[in-house]
């Protein structure tokens, strides 16, 4: 199975809004690793998460820099854009442009199905960004 082209498919997916054509690449048992604040770690959560990211940030765009695909596991770097329009875990829209790196890893079953994921975001940069914790010395 190729699963560089179906990774780049669920980037793609998750940035036209296709958040059910996404999920369709979720194991029913996926597990992730990073904590999504206020979701259960289940494809029920990180479909949430990503409804509720597509709904803050209306023109989210992930832009894969590097992946690499190896024995059943993807891992990339990305860049992701977006401005926020809408509450994003509690904070206010701030119609702020932002830009923040990620890596996401991403283990695949024997079906093709992403089974679990480990990512990293600069989160703190991304709050800094819209807004939700000052930048530099106070």
């Amino acid at each position: 199975m190729d699963h560089a082209t179906t990774t780049r498919t669920i980037y793609d997916q998750i940035n036209s809004g296709d958040i059910d054509g996404f999920g369709e690449h979720l194991a029913d048992d996926v597990v992730e690793h990073e904590e999504l604040p206020g979701l259960e770690p289940t494809k029920a959560g990180v479909l949430d998460f990503f409804r509720g990211l597509r709904a803050a940030f209306p023109d989210l765009h992930m832009e894969v820099q590097d992946l690499i695909a190896d024995d059943g596991k993807v891992v990339a770097r990305v860049v992701v854009t977006g401005t926020q329009e809408g509450e994003f875990f509690g904070v206010p829209a701030s119609g702020r442009h932002v830009e923040v790196d990620l890596i996401d890893i991403m283990r695949f079953d024997a079906s093709g199905h992403v089974c679990e994921h480990w990512g990293v975001t600069d989160t703190l940069s991304l709050m800094q960004q819209i807004g939700a914790v000052p930048t530099g010395p106070a």
